[in-house]
């Protein structure tokens, strides 16, 4: 950090003998700790650590008014955006290397964004309706979290362990991929700006994935997985959990095997609590991140809806970066300070139904100036609004069985055989542009008919859930009692970040769903060498 302030101060005061010399500038450090581990089929794939540093820094001209960063109409139809200025650091602590580098990376930083500015500088007047501001002014922050002292890692162990989980995969000639992955990383964060922000804090994330998938009759690979989170390696279930875990994938790829493939299909249907999470993650937090709505591009869904029912009126939703747990379970949204230097704030999304509050970063709207510190980046990036821990709640909520009578009258209702039954889902994707339909897909794993006439639940493949948005938010009719965590890492303008949903089951009185696309591989024309050598042992 010391490092970090002094070539600051010497830059600004460099830059302050030239016209436009930058108003606010800030510094991005991440110190890496690495492991990986990976195994396939009870075999080392690889085994690794490596440490790296990465320096990220973004400065800009103008005022807080009007700055480089204010959109303008550009040549191919869309909104002018900047970018970051990003850069491998040493590892070491050596000043003059560090600060050479620095020096290197914003000098032809500045060059950019001056480009820009004179862009904005020359676009039209600023429109009427226009927010009046660019960036906005918050407290100084100085924090720091004690040095991140990494657990041991027995990576022998693990190994071990992983190769024990893996190795159940070969006992089924019809697996394709059979897989156990180890990841901890382990984040150790710098951020000073100009402004005399500090914050040094940490952030260690341990994923443990199995992946296995298997192939059809039809020739499609069929995908399953499990994923843990923990911010500690010693937070990770015990391995006879692990086992029986991947010996119960195993049961449901055989399952899944053998299922039929769904038609498309319109009507009620039950979510998970894991599926309610995806599902409120895709297709309402992305739409209530605020930087979208300053976007003209955006299809801006609930720009003009606070204050408006946007959800049933038994229904809330808050964003809480500052809880690190739920129950037992640990949530990767959590964060002390954002990527902009802004305090972590719990924010009320909606209340009763009623839209209160946007994710706001130091990106303003009309009706919000100020941050509530959801500002976040992965390193290279800049920081724009978005999601951390999303939590759903229920004034009302009904038991399962409750869910799935409700299911079943509306299907009488709609004249439907079944209903379904969304159990898990692997993730999903939202569209948020004007230049494409607003809509949503939501990916699931594990889909099941539930049956009007009480035969037993069947599991079915080949389904995604498609729609758009205000529609499937007016069928959502009750909420279970069971609440559950998904956590997961979300991809848009700023990177991959952590995050975490958490959410009830629910009931909904009608989604619609397509068939996923089909790979149609060519079955195996000779018999795995697993297998094979099997059959020579018998004889």
């Amino acid at each position: 950090m010391s490092i970090l302030a002094e070539e600051m101060k010497r830059e600004m005061q460099e830059f302050s003998s030239i016209e436009r010399a930058p108003y606010y500038m800030e510094y991005r450090v991440s110190d890496f700790e690495t492991y990986n581990i990976n195994t396939s089929f009870g075999s080392l794939i690889s085994s690794d650590s490596y440490t790296n540093r990465v320096f990220t820094g973004d400065l800009r001209i103008g005022d807080y008014e009007l700055d480089n960063t204010h959109e303008v109409f550009g040549f191919s139809g869309g909104y002018q955006s900047y970018s970051s200025s990003s850069v491998p650091l040493p590892v070491e602590n050596d000043p003059m290397a560090i600060k050479q580098m620095i020096w290197l990376t914003m000098d032809q930083g500045y060059k950019a964004t001056l480009e820009q500015y004179k862009m904005v500088l020359n676009a039209e007047e600023v429109k009427e309706n226009e927010e009046k501001i660019d960036f906005t002014k918050e407290e100084i922050s100085v924090y720091s979290e004690a040095p991140l002292i990494a657990e041991s890692i027995d990576t022998k162990e693990w190994e071990g362990v992983l190769k024990r989980i893996s190795s159940l995969f070969k006992d089924n000639e019809f697996i394709m991929d059979g897989d156990a992955n180890l990841q901890v990383s382990l984040e150790r964060r710098y951020f000073i700006s100009s402004e005399g922000t500090r914050i040094i804090q940490n952030f260690p994330i341990v994923n443990l994935s199995i992946v296995a998938s298997i192939l059809s009759d039809d020739g499609n690979i069929l995908p399953l997985y499990i994923s843990y989170d923990a911010r500690t390696i010693k937070n990770l279930p015990e391995e006879t959990q692990l086992i029986d875990d991947a010996k119960e994938l195993i049961r449901k790829l055989e399952q899944l095997r053998n299922s039929q493939v769904a038609e498309p299909y319109s009507g009620p249907a039950i979510f998970s609590p894991r599926v309610s999470g995806v599902f409120f993650h895709e297709i309402f937090g992305h739409r209530v991140e605020g930087h979208r709505l300053k976007d003209e591009s955006d299809g801006q869904t609930f720009k003009n809806k606070v204050n408006s029912q946007v959800l049933p009126k038994f229904m809330s939703v808050i964003s809480d970066p500052t809880r690190r747990k739920f129950g037992d379970a640990e949530l990767t949204g959590y964060y002390e300070y954002d990527d902009q230097g802004v305090k972590a704030q719990k924010v009320t999304l909606v209340e009763n139904g009623i839209l209160e509050n946007f994710l706001m970063s130091r990106t303003p709207l009309l009706t919000f100036e100020k941050s509530n510190g959801h500002g976040r980046a992965t390193a290279g990036y800049i920081p724009v609004s978005r999601q951390s821990n999303l939590i759903v709640q229920s004034d009302k909520v009904k038991s399962e069985d409750a869910l799935r009578k409700m299911l079943m009258k509306e299907c009488k209702k709609q004249n439907k055989e079944f209903g379904y039954y969304f159990k898990d889902v692997t993730g999903g994707f939202t569209t948020t542009d004007r230049y494409s339909p607003n809509a949503f897909n939501i990916m699931p794993t594990e889909v099941y008919k539930i049956y009007v006439d009480g035969r037993p639940d069947e599991l079915v493949r080949g389904v995604d859930m498609i729609g758009t948005p205000l529609t499937m938010f007016s069928e959502i009719k009750a909420a279970g009692d069971v609440v559950e965590v998904f956590s997961g890492h979300c991809g848009a303008e700023s990177g991959f970040i952590p995050v975490t949903a958490v959410a009830p089951s629910l009931f909904v009185k009608k989604i619609e769903t397509q068939k996923k696309m089909e790979t149609h591989i060519k079955q195996p024309l000779l018999v795995s060498p697993e297998f094979e050598f099997k059959e020579s042992e018998k004889q």
